[in-house]
């Protein structure tokens, strides 16, 4: 865990059922005053998934789709664009996350096949020694999928599945996304005022 709240943080999203966790995310990230850049990159997949999930319709305008307004600190990176700012370690990017993750990129990035910017903006994290967070979305899971999570935490990527809480007694699926992105967040040194502590 980096011992400073990250300023710039790469986002990512793939292929795999769960967008509403990725929207509180973003929505979190975007009010939060000690996040200064994010720049957010979407797989083909992903953005069809968006479309099923949360009603996402086509590329254009797709921040404010996905959170509703217009975003001041987050900047949308073309998943084919490997040439962009990210997929190099001399970019300070401090964090990445990749909300929800899907097997396929996981097993991807744990090989270190990195042919789109997703996979190797995450090959950098790992290479640079920066928190990467996988909040991989499978079930069940196949001894491919283990083998390449414990690939993957060998090479110092966090696994941290996209599992909700209930002890916290939800009162709606955004109240359980918001939770889980509050989760990921304290994770990687950014914890929220409004996050659910047990008390024992």
């Amino acid at each position: 865990m980096p011992l400073l709240a990250p300023e710039n943080l790469t986002v990512a999203t793939t292929g795999a059922s769960g967008s509403l966790f990725l929207k509180h995310f973003l929505l979190t990230v975007e009010r939060d005053p000690r996040v200064k850049t994010v720049n957010f990159i979407a797989s083909d997949s992903g953005l069809r998934v968006m479309a099923e999930e949360l009603g996402i319709e086509g590329r254009s305008d797709l921040l404010r789709q996905i959170i509703g307004a217009p975003s001041v600190k987050i900047q949308q990176q073309s998943n084919s664009d490997i040439g962009a700012n990210v997929a190099s370690g001399s970019y300070p990017s401090d964090a990445m996350v990749v909300i929800p993750c899907s097997v396929g990129t996981l097993g991807r990035i744990a090989n270190g096949t990195a042919s789109r910017l997703i996979e190797r903006a995450a090959d950098v994290s790992l290479k640079e020694r920066r928190p990467l967070v996988l909040c991989v979305r499978e079930t069940p899971l196949n001894k491919i999928h283990i083998r390449n999570m414990s690939l993957a935490a060998d090479a110092g990527a966090t696994i941290f599945p996209l599992i909700p809480t209930f002890y916290n007694h939800p009162p709606s699926a955004d109240a359980m996304a918001q939770e889980f992105a509050n989760r990921v967040l304290a994770h990687i040194g950014l914890a929220q005022q409004n996050a659910y502590q047990w008390k024992g």
